[in-house]
């Protein structure tokens, strides 16, 4: 039970710190993939094993490859089956409180539909999110696609505290059922047993780093070099445990069936505490240290960043010229304005302002940004005047928002 409560890993905190200080796209994947694969494969042993202690039985070779087979195979099933729907229904639904509702909804309930059939929720969330992830670009408006992120940050943060007050809730029931042991000697033991697994953790790395590339070109068929020493030692060190550990180790059972105790659950649930707490603090406060010590960053800007934005402003540009054949001649000045326009964000975004362009653009959005500054200014002055209501400043605030989005991420091109 212990080895699959702790074998999940947290890459919030480590991609959160490792975008700021600029790590490699290359190593950010790998955390975000280790830790999604992860929250299931981790949680998938410990819920097999719970259905096993559960009923008391003993299975048999066959029995428990057949109910892996089913947990697995039934959760993405379920996943991708009800998914499916939604996203036929997702394609006629236009009000943005009850598309996010039905993000909110979705996963809850898809979660508790899996584990009624005994298949895994878990794989059959993931598996959801993963197509939805994809798909959601084609039925969500851009107003709504801000508006989801927005709850779904509140809500993940909201989540995450709610966990850590469980955590604190159990300390007192924790520490009656560690048997008399002293504070001293369960300090010393959730220390030793965060330093081990940490120890293990960057043991294994370089061989599981090998191992991963001799896979990848020998039976996968790909050419994908092996990641520098110093990126690995990286992916090592981040391996912190956060909030999926924590409730799985929460989430343990008091009792059996019959009433009997579940055996150390309190001490299960201090070691992962523990073990927490190490992570977070020792390998999270050290990462940024770390990460400039090794000189691993990525300086100056995003280049595959910068080729996508080109390729789709190039693009622009030509619909712009398919468009300029086939209406009036009188309008020639709109199109050359906007053309103008669109090449002077290309020149600033590359670099390349030959002809002033791009200085041009970048004066033009110093100016922009103090329009915009007035046009917010003047709207709260007319609310306070009584010549515009509440509602109509929420709007026009919130049109001046996204139009501040969308500035924001342009600029980010240029100053990574």
């Amino acid at each position: 039970m212990l080895r699959a409560v702790v074998s999940t890993t947290d890459a919030i905190a480590a991609t959160s710190i490792g975008r700021k200080l600029g790590l490699p796209q290359r190593v950010m994947h790998l955390l975000e993939g280790e830790s999604l694969v992860k929250d299931a494969s981790g949680l998938l042993p410990l819920e097999f094993g719970l259905a096993i202690l559960m009923h008391g039985q003993t299975p048999t070779i066959g029995f428990a490859a057949w109910r892996l087979l089913y947990l697995v195979a039934g959760g993405i099933g379920m996943g991708l089956a009800v998914v499916w729907r939604i996203d036929k229904l997702e394609r006629h639904v236009y009000d943005g409180p009850v598309e996010i509702g039905i993000s909110l909804i979705v996963p809850y309930g898809l979660y508790l539909g899996a584990e009624a059939v005994h298949a895994s929720g878990v794989l059959a969330v993931v598996a959801a999110g993963l197509y939805l992830s994809r798909k959601s670009t084609q039925f969500f408006s851009p107003q709504v696609r801000i508006q989801v992120m927005a709850v779904w940050g509140t809500l993940t943060f909201l989540l995450n505290g709610f966990v850590f007050v469980l955590m604190g809730l159990q300390l007192p029931y924790i520490q009656q059922e560690l048997n008399g042991m002293s504070v001293r000697t369960a300090l010393l033991d959730g220390a030793l047993f965060s330093v081990t697994l940490i120890a293990l953790r960057m043991l294994w790395m370089f061989p599981g780093a090998y191992l991963s590339r001799l896979i990848r070109r020998h039976i996968q068929k790909q050419k994908q070099s092996l990641p520098s020493p110093k990126q690995i030692f990286v992916v090592g060190w981040t391996g912190m445990r956060g909030v999926v550990a924590l409730a799985a180790a929460v989430l343990l059972p008091a009792t059996f069936a019959d009433g009997s105790p579940f055996p150390q659950r309190g001490t299960i649930i201090f070691l992962t505490s523990s073990l927490i707490f190490v992570t977070l603090v020792l390998q999270g406060l050290s990462l940024p240290w770390l990460i400039r010590w090794l000189g691993i960053s990525e300086t100056g800007n995003n280049y595959e960043e910068e080729e996508a934005r080109s390729i789709i402003l190039n693009a622009a540009l030509q619909r712009l010229e398919t468009i300029r054949k086939d209406d009036e001649e009188e309008f020639g000045t709109v199109y050359d304005n906007i053309a103008r326009q669109y090449r002077a964000r290309l020149s600033h975004l590359t670099g390349r302002a030959d002809d002033g362009a791009g200085d041009e653009f970048a004066h033009f959005r110093q100016v922009f940004d103090q329009l915009r500054t007035a046009e917010r200014q003047t709207a709260v002055h007319l609310r306070e005047e009584g010549g515009i209501n509440d509602e109509l400043l929420h709007w026009m605030a919130n049109e001046l928002n996204l139009v501040d989005a969308r500035v924001s991420l342009e600029k980010r091109a240029n100053v990574r």
